[in-house]
């Protein structure tokens, strides 16, 4: 009996062993996979300030796939970019055209064209009746796009010569998914079925 004692301990120590290896292995795995998932291919960024209003709001965060993964940008996206010489933090702005394209602004009726036709903007807070500097029309660079924000007149992207046109190799990411929205500006209430123009 005296004998048999440590044999049936070590079995249970084993045992323990065995089965806090596999939970750790359980929690892990995952954590490795989201920790993989968050570092190549998406982002959650926060959206600063009013440019984006109505689609967007001061401190709603995106989940934004990143520029490897995107295949491409096309007009009508929502997109998060950096360019150091313009500011050092992300900025989020709606692609307008890409390369190849014109844009076109009238700033007294304050339509906005692309290669002659006039943008149908549902999206937009008001008409584009603010010209920041850049002289239109513009034709965007190959590799490039030209964006605006939403909320035109209180907004400061490729109107501006500081900005300008963006080399696609700025972009972060496009932004797929409004994951936790901020407060509305006129309530302060969170409007968690808004999604605006992302898709």
């Amino acid at each position: 009996m005296e004998k048999g004692a440590p044999r049936a301990e070590t079995k249970t120590e084993q045992s323990r062993e065995r089965e806090l290896y596999e939970w750790a292995r359980i929690l892990v795995c995952p954590v490795l996979a989201v920790m993989l998932a968050f570092t190549f291919t998406v982002r959650l960024i926060g959206v600063e300030g009013h440019s984006m209003l109505p689609t967007l709001q001061d401190r709603d965060r995106l989940l934004v796939l990143t520029s490897g993964l995107c295949g491409g940008y096309e007009p009508g996206d929502i997109v998060v970019l950096r360019k150091e010489s313009f500011t050092p933090t992300p900025i989020v702005k709606r692609i307008i055209a890409t390369g190849g394209q014109v844009v076109d602004i009238d700033f007294s009726s304050g339509m906005v064209f692309v290669d002659g036709r006039p943008l149908h903007e549902d999206y937009i807070n008001e008409l584009t009746f603010t010209p920041e500097g850049t002289a239109f029309p513009l034709a965007v660079p190959e590799g490039s796009v030209f964006v605006l924000g939403d909320n035109r007149n209180n907004s400061t992207d490729s109107r501006s010569a500081q900005l300008g046109t963006v080399d696609e190799r700025y972009i972060i990411g496009r932004a797929v998914f409004l994951l936790f929205p901020g407060p509305d500006a006129a309530t302060g209430r969170r409007d968690y079925g808004r999604i605006g123009g992302i898709g």
